[in-house]
């Protein structure tokens, strides 16, 4: 089988390289591809090193798949020539998460919406992604009526940039390209994304859009708050859930501890919750904190973690090509 990682040097490109060693496509056809200027750069794979490929060059290759991390513009020239050459395309960007026609998919969940003649496929963002598999079993069960959420995310979600700047300012230095136009270093930013006219950021409206996307269900109310905070092993979430119906706590925390892809970690008296550096370089969404909330009928609080650089992102793309392959 051939496979082409596109955006292969970036951030998450390079984990999408280590998920796809690590579940057993070490010994495939594997092409890395990148813009022009990582074109003739080595990567590490499975042991060996891929020379880096112009995009062009990969969609004249003719993968079966090719797993998209290059951001929404390179998707939306790249993805439909190498769906046009019969390549199947799981995108990781925001180029297609709200085309209808387009499924968004988080595998445990919904890999049914995508259709044998699907040839782009999009994964949701990583904050959703968590949310939704940590919430899929109660919205089965209960259904879902609306959901507050305040997400505290890893600056790994705004790359490599990010993560150059808050090391550069633990040392002191003053970063000399900055991600940001404030310090991260001991402080964090009450948004995420670009602002919107009412107020509220892209990475909010994500939330918004695609859990609804996902579910299947328009109706459901949601409101975000996205905090970015200094830290890299993942994102964390303080989640409110208003259910449709009445619910046992012992049962609900039962479903979601029998969700695929979910632990919970909750034994608050033994300290024992989740953390960022308990989901770092893992593929499970950690949830705890699991409480009856006395104000709102049928609601519970629950904190939920993941590293959104594997299950945010690579390990769910691979995950969905896994499925496919499976189906």
């Amino acid at each position: 089988m051939k496979i082409a990682v596109v955006g292969a040097t970036g951030l998450v490109g390079r984990e999408m390289l280590a998920v796809l060693a690590e579940r057993g496509f070490g010994s495939h056809d594997v092409m890395a591809a990148a813009s022009e200027r990582s074109v003739g750069k080595k990567i590490d794979f499975a042991g060996r090193q891929l020379e880096v490929h112009g995009v062009g060059e990969a969609i004249a290759w003719q993968p079966d798949y090719a797993i998209f991390s290059a951001g929404a513009a390179a998707s939306r020239q790249y993805a439909p020539l190498f769906a046009a050459a019969g390549t199947t395309v799981i995108d990781n960007s925001s180029a297609w998460r709200k085309d209808p026609g387009v499924p968004l998919v988080v595998p445990e969940i919904n890999i049914g919406a995508v259709k044998p003649s699907d040839r782009i496929i999009a994964n949701p963002n990583c904050s959703t992604i968590q949310m939704v598999l940590a919430l899929s079993a109660l919205q089965r069960r209960y259904g879902l009526r609306r959901l507050v959420v305040a997400t505290y995310q890893s600056i790994t979600g705004t790359g490599l940039k990010a993560v150059r700047q808050l090391e550069a300012e633990e040392r002191g230095e003053q970063c000399a390209s900055p991600a940001y136009p404030y310090p991260i270093h001991r402080n964090l930013f009450p948004h995420g994304g670009d602002f919107q006219p009412d107020g509220y950021t892209t990475e909010e409206q994500k939330l918004i859009d695609e859990t609804r996307k996902i579910f299947a269900d328009p109706t459901i109310a949601i409101t975000a708050t996205v905090v970015r905070v200094p830290v890299v092993g993942g994102h964390s979430e303080a989640v409110n859930a208003e259910l449709r119906q009445p619910y046992d706590l012992d049962e609900a925390r039962a479903l979601i501890a029998a969700t695929p892809g979910v632990v919970v970690y909750d034994d608050p008296q033994a300290n024992l919750y989740p953390m960022p550096l308990l989901a770092h370089h893992r593929d499970e969404v950690w949830v705890g904190r699991l409480r009856r909330d006395p104000s709102a009928p049928n609601a519970l609080n629950l904190w939920v973690v993941a590293d959104n650089i594997r299950k945010g992102a690579a390990t769910n793309a691979i995950q969905i090509m896994q499925s496919l392959l499976a189906r």
